[in-house]
């Protein structure tokens, strides 16, 4: 873990990004209070610290030594906990592609994907996925034979959590008829079409599922209904938009509210401040 945490202060850059395609390295020195963001579908492995994060009402907490996985990318709530510069956390992540998933799956004696598991876990990790992550990590620092080896180090570490304590999260997303699969099409239709209302049973139908079984599935992923993930989305959208426009209300009928009084309310809800005075208060320089 020594080696790994000076590898990734090393190499940590404010965009996340490494020599290494799809994989993340990130130091964050600040806590602060608890941010929205979007999951994204990723392996997170934490070398140090501690994260928080809340997925609708379910809380996860993950420290140095575990990993997250995040199998659809959902709405979410976090933020570090006892950090600081002289103890930042450090994390490596893997963005997790479902091809690979699923090519694993065909060469590998793996139990099929069964029910329909929660859309993110957290779980200790083995010496061996330790290893691995280190490994990948040195890498960042051989440029020439990142290229060569760093597409197997990564099936590795994909392996080791698809045949670890959350394997079933992992393998539902490159089974191409497992209900997360059929949430996920759901999930990537309202996110892309946030701004419209829309009925349950419609949305239900793009998933390929009954209603009854399409809420109930999408719920266990989710930890929400579809409106309230619909809800989720438009705010976190509105958030981005006012950093470039003032105006609340062109702001609220672009993300779909018809009401910009129940905007605010629920804005304010969500981000602990109105629209304007959130805005503001986001744009003033750090002291």
């Amino acid at each position: 873990m020594d080696e790994l945490r000076a590898l990734i202060t090393k190499h940590a850059r404010p965009d996340m990004t490494t020599i290494i395609d799809d994989v993340l390295v990130s130091r964050t020195t600040a806590g602060g209070p608890p941010a929205p963001s979007m999951s994204g579908t990723i392996l997170a492995f934490v070398a140090q610290g501690r994260k928080r994060i809340a997925l609708g009402e379910r809380v996860y907490d993950y420290r140095a030594g575990q990993y997250l996985v995040a199998s659809i990318d959902m709405p979410i709530t976090g933020n570090y906990v006892g950090i600081s510069p002289s103890e930042p956390a450090l994390g490596l992540g893997l963005v997790l592609e479902p091809d690979l998933v699923a090519e694993l799956l065909l060469t590998g004696d793996l139990p099929k994907p069964a029910g329909t598991p929660e859309g993110l876990a957290v779980s200790d990790a083995s010496p061996e996925l330790v290893d691995a992550v280190t490994r990948l990590a040195r890498l960042l620092d051989q440029p020439r034979d990142a290229r060569a080896l760093a597409p197997l180090v990564k099936r590795e570490i994909l392996w080791r959590v698809m045949t670890g304590e959350q394997g079933a999260v992992v393998r539902q997303l490159g089974a191409q008829d497992s209900s997360l699969s059929h949430i996920a099409r759901a999930v990537r239709w309202i996110r892309e079409n946030y701004a419209e209302s829309f009925k349950v049973e419609n949305v239900a139908r793009i998933a390929g599922m009954s209603e009854s079984a399409f809420y109930r599935n999408f719920q266990a992923v989710t930890a929400m209904s579809p409106i309230q993930f619909q809800k989720q989305i438009r705010l976190q959208e509105a958030r981005l938009l006012l950093a470039t426009n003032s105006d609340v209300t062109s702001v609220s009928h672009r993300v779909g509210y018809d009401s910009p009084s129940q905007f605010s309310r629920e804005y304010r809800r969500q981000f602990g401040a109105p629209p304007s005075r959130d805005a503001k208060l986001r744009l003033q320089p750090a002291l």
